[in-house]
């Protein structure tokens, strides 16, 4: 502990002395990144999610495989003594070789895109960035660089796997979902095996020491991380790589498996099927074409990495958002032409909130307030911070356009997009609404955590902006 008391942030102010000059006045430690200190609350949190949301996991996937995607048979088949823990766990598929070497390959490819295919997508197509981007300051004042290729990445991946599927015959389309569960056991085996690294790695060897946090707390540490930014080398980043890299390509290829699982099963592809696929397609080719955009948002600015991250992008990412599409091909629920329609607009209509008010905040930063929003110039809240190597930065928090709105009005475009993916599913179950429910709990959470630690970093200034922009994410209500 005492070598992250040496590391300790803190917020100075100046003031003139008597004899004219300036002297330094302490404050309250500036919470930049993840907390030095832990409550008993966020140490039970903590330890609750390292031991039910593997659980969480298993239990829907199992509900989809033994239960037709039933999240309640389950309890009601062990209330009333009709199977037991055992009994379920033993009906469960486990680990095989053949998943272990399938994604042992998947796992492989996407390392070997990432760094060793530069991208060069940036180059013909407009409007791209791409290549090497730096990323925000950290809380130690340095500025990483990053190789930016994802979308490359995605690219080369998806046209492979439809090369496959049409022509070459490698293997089925349905691999993915043929092999799932014991996929899901590959997948834990490495989220754990990179969180134990990171770990460990942290206190060995860090990349930067000086974004380390050492709460003092294991529990604490191994989930929530240590290192700001752990790296191999020059460019294998951590958090870039399992934030955007195994996951995330696979969202969409898992949801193209599930669409040719449904064709073989039943004959015919749903337009619910088609749905889901477009519009988390949407989503992730989104977050592709501005990833480097994606390196100032708060999974790389602020949260350090262990298992939150490490786990949670193998395992939690791929199984968990993918549920819809799942439970689809269980459920080839049609829709009426008025319900796709609705589900269409619903969805559509929140990624334009979402994307127009992460467009402004950029347009606003990368032209320093000199544009138009919604026709005139912004109003801002100029703020200033102080990092740990004592320099002194300005920023400026915008106030106008979706801005104005709320505080976080680009999570309430998520939102939408997210009820949409559900309500593509029908009414039946109750298990593709568990999405929704997450999001709201994830995204409303993150608010909180992002006001804190602003509050922390921009001091009274923060004040300021929540007195100009009184709501978080719903005007007159949140």
């Amino acid at each position: 502990m005492d070598g992250a008391v040496t590391m300790e942030a803190t917020r100075r102010r100046t003031k003139p002395s008597t004899d004219g000059k300036v002297s330094e006045e302490s404050q309250e430690p500036a919470q930049w990144g993840r907390a030095w200190e832990v409550d008993w609350f966020s140490l039970t949190s903590v330890i609750a999610l390292l031991c039910f949301a593997p659980f969480i996991v298993f239990y829907f996937v199992m509900a989809c495989d033994q239960y037709q995607c039933s999240v309640t048979q389950p309890l009601m088949e062990l209330y009333q003594g009709e199977a037991t823990l055992l009994s379920i766990w033993a009906r469960a598929p486990s680990f095989t070789w053949t998943a272990a070497k399938i994604y042992a390959i998947w796992v492989a490819f996407q390392v070997f895109l990432y760094m060793c295919v530069p991208d060069i997508t940036h180059k013909f197509i407009p409007g791209y960035v791409g290549g090497v981007q730096d990323g925000a300051r950290t809380p130690a004042g340095l500025i990483n660089k990053y190789e930016v290729n994802g979308l490359q990445c995605w690219l080369i991946t998806h046209a492979l796997w439809l090369a496959n599927a049409y022509y070459f015959h490698w293997f089925s389309p349905t691999i993915i979902v043929d092999h799932w569960i014991p996929l899901m056991w590959c997948a834990n085996i490495l989220g754990y095996a990179v969180s134990t690294f990171a770990f460990i790695k942290a206190y060995l060897f860090p990349t930067n020491a000086e974004d380390c946090k050492f709460t003092g707390n294991v529990f604490y540490n191994y989930m929530m991380g240590i290192e700001f930014n752990p790296r191999i080398g020059k460019w294998f980043d951590f958090k870039l790589f399992f934030n955007g890299r195994p996951g995330i390509v696979a969202w969409t290829l898992i949801n193209l498996s599930y669409m040719a699982k449904q064709q073989e099963l039943y004959g015919h592809v749903t337009n619910s099927m088609i749905l889901v696929n477009i519009l988390q397609a949407v989503y992730v080719l989104d977050f592709f074409w501005n990833e480097a955009w994606y390196l100032k948002t708060i999974d790389i600015c602020h949260d350090h990495f262990g298992w939150y991250l490490g786990w949670g992008d193998c395992v939690w990412l791929p199984y968990l958002y993918t549920l819809q599409g799942l439970y689809l091909v269980y459920h080839p629920v049609q829709l009426s032409t008025p319900h796709a329609a609705a589900v269409l607009a619903l969805g559509l209509v929140g990624y334009y909130i979402f994307r127009s008010t992460n467009h402004q905040k950029d347009l606003f930063r990368s032209t320093n307030g000199s544009c138009t929003i919604w026709g005139r110039q912004p109003s801002f809240i100029e703020c200033s911070y102080r990092s740990t190597d004592g320099g002194v930065h300005r920023s400026k928090l915008l106030t106008s356009g979706f801005w104005g709105v709320a505080r976080h009005f680009n999570y309430t475009g998520d939102l939408m997009g997210s009820l949409a993916y559900c309500a593509a599913c029908g009414f039946g179950h109750l298990l593709p609404y568990f999405y929704i429910v997450y999001m709201t709990i994830l995204l409303v959470h993150r608010c909180v955590r992002d006001e804190h630690r602003c509050s922390s970093k921009y001091g009274e200034d923060w004040k300021r902006y929540t007195d100009a922009v009184s709501y978080r994410l719903v005007p007159g209500l949140f």
